[in-house]
């Protein structure tokens, strides 16, 4: 029998032995009530899913396991290396799990190589440098698609990909290291394959992770952040939050005895923080004025069901986003893909998308956001210019806003850091 797995329907997908997710749980006792660093809560469940599966699971990455928080893995394995160890070589050995290369490419292979053996493995990568790796994807991405109709291939592993270091915090990387389009190539194959996810927590992450690696012939991408940052779901509220996929966060949101007069929407860690700030700054200046705020995990959801899988029907959509109503969308990346998803809802027309615009440089994380317009006080004003009922009398709030915004710059010039309302800003 041929070895090749294309040639005889792929080798048997071998059974991955999964730990419960739930045991590296945030304990949240309220929203945004402790921070965490999101990906290095994932690595210590990485860490066991490797101490189960000693034999078919690796790590993949180039030169970023420890950098994107998942030096937890180290406890119970090496980085592999077959060539003469030094001694200075930290954590190196024959029988590593972790594959790791500064070479993008090399890494990709591998991962694709091993999940054809019928073994399971996940890509650690920067954000900015996942698309080295565009067209290999893009082969693997269409393979898979045509094996959906070839009823004698077996299935799969997923390829799961985290993107982290990502586009909103390179305040030391800078501008080279700022580019979150990935998901768009990504979204551009067949939806039958194709799933993206963008958790707001370590919780959420965790929730997304443990399906993921249960998924069979998907492309799997999440992008999270590593920074330290607040915990917003505690775990029981996370699972039925990433199982929903999408969803209104009532703890946020005022309007449950009304209809909204706006809706706050976010997708990603850092949108997610801003659009919470935002609310908390318009209950100051407009304590009357009816939110609500959605968060989305799976960003597929936003799409209709004839386009993806997980798409929401239009009345669901409607019922989430109103019919009538301004809908400022806080996005992780480039704005006008949630256009893109979105362009077949009638209410298309009531959605303000703020995300990256390609402006960036090595400065302070919050200065990143006020540069792309995508922080808490321009969200703000939008919302003050989308609600027709506010008109004259948000004339003190808008000029609040600009004189804050002003007090950042100078800030930022003299002391190198965020003005401290910003950095040890809480959801109360």
């Amino acid at each position: 029998m041929s070895a090749n797995p294309h040639a005889n329907g792929g080798l048997l997908l071998r059974d991955l032995r999964m730990p419960d997710f739930r045991d590296q749980a945030v304990a949240v006792p309220s929203p945004g009530g402790v921070d965490a660093e999101a990906t290095r809560v994932q690595g210590r469940f990485i860490r066991e899913v490797v101490r189960l599966n000693p034999q078919n699971f690796r790590v993949f990455s180039p030169d970023e396991t420890a950098s994107n928080r998942w030096d937890a893995v180290f406890e119970v394995t090496d980085r592999c290396s077959v060539a003469a160890i030094l001694p200075g070589d930290e954590h190196v050995g024959p029988d590593g799990r972790v594959m790791e290369m500064l070479s993008e490419h090399q890494c990709e292979g591998w991962l694709e190589g091993y999940l054809l053996t019928g073994r399971h493995g996940f890509f650690s990568c920067y954000e900015a440098f996942i698309h080295i790796i565009d067209s290999m994807f893009n082969q693997h991405a269409k393979w898979l698609k045509v094996c959906n109709d070839i009823p004698w291939r077996r299935p799969i592993a997923s390829l799961n990909y985290l993107l982290s270091s990502h586009v909103w915090r390179q305040d030391h990387n800078g501008f080279s290291h700022q580019d979150p389009g990935f998901i768009d190539h990504v979204i551009n194959k067949k939806a039958a394959v194709i799933r993206v996810y963008l958790p707001p927590d370590a919780n959420t992450l965790l929730s997304v992770t443990d399906h993921c690696l249960r998924s069979r012939n998907y492309v799997n991408v999440i992008v999270a952040g590593k920074q330290s940052s607040p915990q917003w779901l505690d775990m029981d509220a996370a699972i039925k939050h990433c199982t929903a996929g999408i969803g209104i966060w009532p703890w946020a949101s005022n309007d449950q005895d009304d209809e909204p007069e706006v809706v706050m929407a976010c997708a990603g860690d850092v949108p997610t923080l801003e659009t919470l700030a935002a609310v908390t700054l318009l209950r100051t200046h407009v304590p009357d004025l009816k939110i609500r705020v959605i968060n989305v995990v799976d960003l597929m959801k936003l799409q209709p069901p004839g386009e993806h899988p997980h798409g929401l029907s239009d009345r669901d959509f409607d019922r989430l986003f109103t019919t009538d109503k301004p809908i400022i969308f806080a996005y992780h990346g480039y704005p006008w893909l949630i256009h893109r998803l979105t362009y077949r809802r009638a209410n298309h027309r009531n959605l303000h998308v703020r995300g990256y615009k390609e402006e960036g440089t090595t400065s302070t994380p919050f200065d990143t956001v006020v540069k792309n317009d995508l922080d808490r006080f321009d969200l703000v004003a939008d919302v003050i210019d989308r609600v027709p009922r506010l008109g004259p009398r948000a004339a003190y709030a808008k000029q609040a806003i600009r004189d804050k915004l002003i007090e950042h710059r100078h800030y930022i010039a003299e002391h190198g850091e965020d003005l401290p309302e910003i950095r040890d800003w809480r959801w109360v």
